[in-house]
């Protein structure tokens, strides 16, 4: 009977023990495991992370871009009505504008506001049955601006004409403004777009006493860079 107690408490004991020891050697088994499944989803969580900036970044840098981008409009058209004030000799004259070119640059935005451009127009003219040409430098200034992409817009320019040929006895020199309105439309074609433009184009002759009023429509290209 005592040997029976004896080998029941060793089997016992052994059982205990070889439990034990399972449970021990298996225990940090478990930990590394967990420990290695919750370090690669902090990997996984950072590398996500890190993409998405990436792309928010890239983005931003994206729409920053867009909105500086340059453009440059070339554009044709002619006088609708042309009116002469002491041009070539004393008195009133009608229909004497004839036919222009533009080219604006655009150079800088006021963001949400407006763009400032540079714009150079070529226009001849027919004042006294004689042919006058004349070169403007312009200033011009253009709501909303076209970072916009809104259809409709309008603005002003003034500055300097310079005459290719002129009447004798006449200012080589003028002042010129002009008031528009216009219909446009980007990157129809890969990065050009067309536009059409319609206003005001007068001038004062600065070292005589002549002047010229006259209404314009042109139809053109834009190109952005």
């Amino acid at each position: 009977m005592k040997l029976n107690l004896k080998i029941l408490h060793s089997l016992l004991f052994f059982t205990i023990f070889n439990t034990g020891v399972s449970s021990f050697a298996g225990a940090p088994k478990v930990g590394r495991t967990a420990a290695a499944r919750y370090f690669q989803l902090e990997k996984q969580a950072e590398r996500r992370g890190t993409a998405s900036a990436d792309d928010d970044s890239s983005s931003s840098s994206y729409s920053g871009k867009r909105l500086q981008d340059h453009f440059m409009a070339l554009g044709f058209g002619t006088f609708s009505d042309g009116t002469a004030y002491n041009w070539a000799h004393n008195g009133k004259e009608e229909k004497i504008g004839k036919w222009g070119a533009d080219l604006t640059y655009r150079f800088a935005e006021q963001e949400y506001l407006f763009d400032e451009s540079l714009r150079i127009s070529y226009n001849q003219y027919r004042p006294a049955e004689q042919d006058s040409s004349k070169l403007s430098l312009l200033y011009a200034i253009t709501f909303p601006e076209a970072a916009s992409k809104f259809p409709i817009y309008f603005g002003g320019a003034a500055g300097l004409g310079v005459y290719l040929k002129q009447i004798d006895q006449e200012s080589l020199i003028s002042f010129d403004y002009q008031l528009y309105l216009g219909l446009r439309a980007f990157n129809l074609f890969d990065s050009v777009g067309f536009y059409v433009e319609g206003g005001l184009r007068n001038h004062l002759h600065i070292t005589s006493d002549g002047q010229f009023n006259g209404t314009f429509l042109s139809l053109g290209t834009i190109f952005n860079f």
